[in-house]
Protein backbone atom coordinates (compact mmCIF):
# COMPACT_ATOMS: atom_id res chain seq x y z
CA UNK A 1 0.00 0.00 0.00
CA UNK A 2 1.34 3.46 -0.96
CA UNK A 3 2.19 6.33 1.53
CA UNK A 4 -0.95 8.46 1.97
CA UNK A 5 1.38 11.43 0.97
CA UNK A 6 1.98 10.20 -2.58
CA UNK A 7 -0.40 11.71 -5.46
CA UNK A 8 0.29 8.21 -7.17
CA UNK A 9 -2.66 6.69 -8.36
CA UNK A 10 -2.71 3.13 -7.25
CA UNK A 11 -2.31 0.54 -10.35
CA UNK A 12 -0.69 3.64 -12.67
CA UNK A 13 2.31 2.47 -14.84
CA UNK A 14 4.85 4.77 -16.45
CA UNK A 15 5.79 4.07 -20.25
CA UNK A 16 9.59 3.08 -20.17
CA UNK A 17 9.60 -0.59 -21.55
CA UNK A 18 10.09 -0.01 -25.20
CA UNK A 19 12.28 3.09 -24.46
CA UNK A 20 14.37 1.49 -22.77
CA UNK A 21 14.28 -2.29 -25.08
CA UNK A 22 15.52 0.52 -27.77
CA UNK A 23 17.89 2.73 -26.06
CA UNK A 24 19.61 1.25 -23.25
CA UNK A 25 23.36 1.12 -23.21
CA UNK A 26 25.29 -2.55 -24.16
CA UNK A 27 26.73 -3.04 -20.48
CA UNK A 28 28.45 -6.46 -19.95
CA UNK A 29 26.26 -7.33 -16.96
CA UNK A 30 23.16 -7.05 -19.47
CA UNK A 31 24.17 -9.58 -21.77
CA UNK A 32 22.75 -13.07 -21.94
CA UNK A 33 26.14 -14.84 -22.62
CA UNK A 34 27.59 -12.56 -19.45
CA UNK A 35 24.69 -13.97 -17.33
CA UNK A 36 25.10 -17.94 -18.78
CA UNK A 37 29.23 -17.69 -17.69
CA UNK A 38 28.94 -15.99 -14.15
CA UNK A 39 25.22 -16.12 -13.20
CA UNK A 40 23.90 -14.25 -10.00
CA UNK A 41 28.04 -13.94 -8.91
CA UNK A 42 28.47 -11.79 -11.63
CA UNK A 43 25.42 -9.33 -11.41
CA UNK A 44 26.82 -9.46 -7.29
CA UNK A 45 30.47 -8.23 -8.34
CA UNK A 46 28.96 -5.90 -10.75
CA UNK A 47 26.71 -4.35 -7.96
CA UNK A 48 29.42 -4.03 -5.28
CA UNK A 49 31.59 -2.56 -8.13
CA UNK A 50 29.01 -0.26 -8.95
CA UNK A 51 28.34 1.49 -5.80
CA UNK A 52 30.25 5.29 -6.04
CA UNK A 53 32.27 4.32 -8.97
CA UNK A 54 31.88 5.23 -12.81
CA UNK A 55 30.00 2.47 -15.66
CA UNK A 56 33.32 2.85 -17.53
CA UNK A 57 35.53 2.91 -14.44
CA UNK A 58 33.53 -0.63 -13.69
CA UNK A 59 33.86 -2.57 -16.87
CA UNK A 60 37.73 -3.36 -17.07
CA UNK A 61 37.85 -4.21 -13.61
CA UNK A 62 34.99 -6.23 -13.78
CA UNK A 63 36.28 -8.46 -16.53
CA UNK A 64 39.37 -9.19 -15.08
CA UNK A 65 37.62 -9.84 -11.62
CA UNK A 66 35.70 -12.32 -12.95
CA UNK A 67 38.00 -13.92 -15.01
CA UNK A 68 40.42 -14.52 -11.71
CA UNK A 69 37.24 -15.53 -10.12
CA UNK A 70 34.84 -16.79 -11.60
CA UNK A 71 32.99 -17.94 -8.68
CA UNK A 72 32.35 -17.19 -5.65
CA UNK A 73 34.28 -20.47 -4.18
CA UNK A 74 37.32 -19.56 -6.42
CA UNK A 75 37.83 -15.66 -4.83
CA UNK A 76 37.12 -17.40 -1.02
CA UNK A 77 40.39 -19.24 -1.75
CA UNK A 78 42.06 -15.72 -2.85
CA UNK A 79 43.70 -13.56 0.61
CA UNK A 80 42.23 -9.91 1.62
CA UNK A 81 45.29 -8.87 0.34
CA UNK A 82 44.91 -10.46 -3.27
CA UNK A 83 41.47 -8.77 -2.87
CA UNK A 84 42.46 -5.40 -2.04
CA UNK A 85 45.86 -5.39 -5.10
CA UNK A 86 43.04 -6.78 -7.77
CA UNK A 87 40.54 -4.03 -7.02
CA UNK A 88 42.93 -1.74 -7.89
CA UNK A 89 41.82 2.57 -8.14
CA UNK A 90 38.09 1.61 -8.23
CA UNK A 91 37.68 3.57 -4.91
CA UNK A 92 36.39 3.16 -1.41
CA UNK A 93 38.26 -0.19 -1.03
CA UNK A 94 36.49 -1.47 1.52
CA UNK A 95 33.98 -2.78 -0.97
CA UNK A 96 36.72 -5.25 -1.86
CA UNK A 97 37.03 -6.46 1.23
CA UNK A 98 33.46 -6.71 1.91
CA UNK A 99 32.91 -8.94 -1.44
CA UNK A 100 35.58 -11.13 -0.03
CA UNK A 101 33.65 -11.64 3.17
CA UNK A 102 30.43 -12.11 1.11
CA UNK A 103 32.30 -14.96 -1.18
CA UNK A 104 33.64 -16.79 1.83
CA UNK A 105 30.00 -16.52 3.56
CA UNK A 106 28.34 -17.51 0.57
CA UNK A 107 30.74 -20.27 0.45
CA UNK A 108 29.86 -21.47 3.45
CA UNK A 109 26.40 -20.49 4.25
CA UNK A 110 24.77 -21.45 0.82
CA UNK A 111 27.53 -24.17 -0.69
CA UNK A 112 29.18 -21.48 -2.97
CA UNK A 113 25.73 -20.59 -4.81
CA UNK A 114 24.82 -16.80 -4.29
CA UNK A 115 21.47 -17.28 -2.82
CA UNK A 116 18.43 -15.67 -4.46
CA UNK A 117 16.40 -14.74 -1.30
CA UNK A 118 16.17 -11.30 -0.50
CA UNK A 119 16.94 -11.77 3.38
CA UNK A 120 19.50 -14.31 2.79
CA UNK A 121 21.16 -11.73 0.71
CA UNK A 122 20.68 -8.81 3.49
CA UNK A 123 22.58 -11.27 5.81
CA UNK A 124 25.76 -11.37 3.68
CA UNK A 125 28.46 -8.79 4.14
CA UNK A 126 28.50 -5.24 2.24
CA UNK A 127 24.77 -6.00 1.16
CA UNK A 128 22.13 -3.75 1.54
CA UNK A 129 18.73 -2.97 0.38
CA UNK A 130 19.53 -1.85 -3.16
CA UNK A 131 22.19 -4.76 -4.08
CA UNK A 132 19.97 -7.76 -2.53
CA UNK A 133 17.16 -6.67 -4.60
CA UNK A 134 19.26 -5.73 -7.52
CA UNK A 135 20.83 -9.34 -7.67
CA UNK A 136 17.06 -11.10 -6.86
CA UNK A 137 15.66 -9.22 -9.97
CA UNK A 138 18.54 -8.96 -12.05
CA UNK A 139 19.99 -12.37 -11.78
CA UNK A 140 17.34 -14.37 -11.05
CA UNK A 141 14.19 -12.79 -12.18
CA UNK A 142 12.20 -12.16 -9.16
CA UNK A 143 9.94 -9.58 -8.45
CA UNK A 144 10.95 -6.48 -6.19
CA UNK A 145 11.50 -3.23 -6.53
CA UNK A 146 14.86 -2.10 -6.82
CA UNK A 147 16.14 1.85 -6.08
CA UNK A 148 19.13 3.77 -6.79
CA UNK A 149 19.66 7.36 -6.84
CA UNK A 150 18.71 7.51 -10.57
CA UNK A 151 15.82 5.82 -9.87
CA UNK A 152 14.91 7.92 -6.90
CA UNK A 153 15.53 10.52 -9.24
CA UNK A 154 12.68 9.62 -11.88
CA UNK A 155 10.67 8.65 -9.47
CA UNK A 156 11.06 12.28 -7.93
CA UNK A 157 10.48 14.15 -10.82
CA UNK A 158 8.20 12.07 -12.98
CA UNK A 159 5.43 10.92 -10.10
CA UNK A 160 6.23 13.53 -7.42
CA UNK A 161 6.98 16.59 -9.72
CA UNK A 162 10.13 17.64 -7.45
CA UNK A 163 13.18 18.56 -8.90
CA UNK A 164 15.38 16.53 -6.42
CA UNK A 165 14.57 13.27 -3.88
CA UNK A 166 14.23 14.29 -1.01
CA UNK A 167 16.76 12.03 1.32
CA UNK A 168 16.37 8.09 0.38
CA UNK A 169 13.79 6.30 2.99
CA UNK A 170 11.73 3.90 2.60
CA UNK A 171 8.62 5.25 0.79
CA UNK A 172 10.83 4.62 -2.15
CA UNK A 173 10.47 1.30 -2.55
CA UNK A 174 6.79 1.60 -1.82
CA UNK A 175 6.42 3.90 -4.30
CA UNK A 176 8.36 1.93 -7.04
CA UNK A 177 6.22 -1.22 -5.65
CA UNK A 178 3.23 0.42 -6.30
CA UNK A 179 4.54 1.05 -10.46
CA UNK A 180 6.00 -2.38 -10.83
CA UNK A 181 3.90 -4.17 -13.35
CA UNK A 182 2.40 -7.22 -12.48
CA UNK A 183 4.95 -10.12 -14.53
CA UNK A 184 8.15 -11.07 -13.02
CA UNK A 185 9.92 -10.22 -16.61
CA UNK A 186 8.17 -6.69 -17.44
CA UNK A 187 9.18 -5.75 -13.81
CA UNK A 188 12.48 -6.62 -13.79
CA UNK A 189 12.62 -4.28 -17.49
CA UNK A 190 11.25 -1.60 -15.77
CA UNK A 191 13.27 -1.32 -12.82
CA UNK A 192 16.13 -1.54 -15.38
CA UNK A 193 14.65 1.11 -17.28
CA UNK A 194 14.44 4.11 -14.30
CA UNK A 195 17.83 3.47 -13.38
CA UNK A 196 19.16 3.94 -17.19
CA UNK A 197 16.97 6.37 -17.83
CA UNK A 198 17.72 8.65 -14.77
CA UNK A 199 21.49 7.58 -15.61
CA UNK A 200 21.26 9.06 -19.45
CA UNK A 201 18.39 11.29 -19.25
CA UNK A 202 16.81 12.67 -16.46
CA UNK A 203 20.03 13.88 -14.80
CA UNK A 204 20.33 16.13 -11.81
CA UNK A 205 22.19 18.53 -13.57
CA UNK A 206 21.01 18.75 -17.43
CA UNK A 207 17.90 16.82 -17.84
CA UNK A 208 17.11 16.34 -21.14
CA UNK A 209 13.45 16.69 -20.96
CA UNK A 210 12.59 17.00 -24.82
CA UNK A 211 13.58 13.52 -25.63
CA UNK A 212 11.98 11.83 -22.27
CA UNK A 213 9.58 8.89 -23.04
CA UNK A 214 7.90 10.07 -19.93
CA UNK A 215 7.63 13.98 -20.80
CA UNK A 216 3.76 13.60 -21.19
CA UNK A 217 3.36 11.91 -17.99
CA UNK A 218 5.59 13.99 -15.86
CA UNK A 219 4.60 15.80 -12.72
CA UNK A 220 7.79 18.35 -12.65
CA UNK A 221 7.39 19.21 -16.49
CA UNK A 222 3.63 19.80 -16.14
CA UNK A 223 4.27 22.37 -13.43
CA UNK A 224 7.47 24.29 -15.32
CA UNK A 225 10.14 22.30 -14.22
CA UNK A 226 10.41 24.48 -10.55
CA UNK A 227 13.19 24.45 -8.28
CA UNK A 228 11.56 23.15 -5.50
CA UNK A 229 14.29 23.45 -3.00
CA UNK A 230 14.69 20.07 -2.09
CA UNK A 231 18.48 19.62 -0.76
CA UNK A 232 21.71 18.61 -3.22
CA UNK A 233 24.10 17.24 -1.29
CA UNK A 234 27.66 17.78 -2.63
CA UNK A 235 30.34 15.37 -2.77
CA UNK A 236 33.70 16.88 -0.66
CA UNK A 237 36.86 17.69 -2.81
CA UNK A 238 38.89 14.53 -3.20
CA UNK A 239 42.17 17.05 -3.62
CA UNK A 240 43.92 17.36 -0.36
CA UNK A 241 41.06 15.08 1.21
CA UNK A 242 41.62 12.14 4.11
CA UNK A 243 40.46 9.80 1.29
CA UNK A 244 43.27 10.59 -1.40
CA UNK A 245 46.11 10.14 1.40
CA UNK A 246 44.70 6.86 2.01
CA UNK A 247 44.44 6.00 -1.49
CA UNK A 248 48.43 6.93 -2.01
CA UNK A 249 48.90 4.95 0.91
CA UNK A 250 47.16 2.03 -0.82
CA UNK A 251 49.65 2.88 -4.07
CA UNK A 252 52.36 2.20 -2.09
CA UNK A 253 51.33 -1.19 -0.62
CA UNK A 254 49.99 -2.70 -3.78
CA UNK A 255 53.53 -2.11 -5.51
CA UNK A 256 55.19 -3.10 -2.61
CA UNK A 257 54.83 -6.78 -2.56
CA UNK A 258 53.89 -9.59 0.24
CA UNK A 259 56.97 -8.19 2.95
CA UNK A 260 55.36 -4.53 2.38
CA UNK A 261 57.35 -1.72 3.12
CA UNK A 262 58.92 -0.18 6.36
CA UNK A 263 56.27 2.83 8.34
CA UNK A 264 58.91 5.61 7.68
CA UNK A 265 59.12 4.79 4.02
CA UNK A 266 55.74 5.85 3.28
CA UNK A 267 54.50 8.77 1.61
CA UNK A 268 57.44 10.64 3.57
CA UNK A 269 57.28 13.82 1.34
CA UNK A 270 53.24 13.84 1.83
CA UNK A 271 52.22 17.59 2.37
CA UNK A 272 50.40 16.99 5.79
CA UNK A 273 52.07 14.62 7.93
CA UNK A 274 49.08 14.49 10.33
CA UNK A 275 46.75 13.60 7.49
CA UNK A 276 49.22 10.97 6.28
CA UNK A 277 49.33 9.08 9.96
CA UNK A 278 45.91 9.00 10.47
CA UNK A 279 45.17 7.83 6.69
CA UNK A 280 47.61 4.77 7.66
CA UNK A 281 45.72 4.29 10.94
CA UNK A 282 42.15 4.59 9.26
CA UNK A 283 42.92 1.54 6.72
CA UNK A 284 44.71 -0.21 9.66
CA UNK A 285 41.28 0.45 11.74
CA UNK A 286 39.40 -0.61 8.27
CA UNK A 287 41.37 -4.07 7.61
CA UNK A 288 42.99 -2.58 4.69
CA UNK A 289 45.97 -2.57 6.06
CA UNK A 290 48.29 -4.45 8.79
CA UNK A 291 51.51 -2.98 10.63
CA UNK A 292 54.04 -5.46 12.63
CA UNK A 293 57.54 -4.84 13.42
CA UNK A 294 58.01 -1.24 12.40
CA UNK A 295 56.20 -2.60 8.49
CA UNK A 296 53.46 -1.80 6.64
CA UNK A 297 51.51 -4.54 4.05
CA UNK A 298 47.77 -5.56 2.72
CA UNK A 299 46.03 -7.40 5.04
CA UNK A 300 47.65 -11.08 4.86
Amino acid sequence: MLPTASPVPQGRTLPLADWYRANARDLPWRRAAFHEQFGAWGVLVSEFMLQQTQVSRVIPRLDAWLERWPTPTAMAAATPAEVVQQWANLGYPRRALWLHRAAVEVVERHGGVVPRDVEALLALSGIGDYTARAVSVFAYGDRHPVVDTNTRRVLARAVEGRSHPASPSRRDLLLMESLLPSSDAESAVFNAAAMELGATVCTARSPQCEICPLLGECAWVADGRPDTGDARRRQAAFEGSDRQARGAVLRVLRGAGEDGVALETVLPDWPDPVQRDRAIDSLIADGLAEAAEGSLSLPR
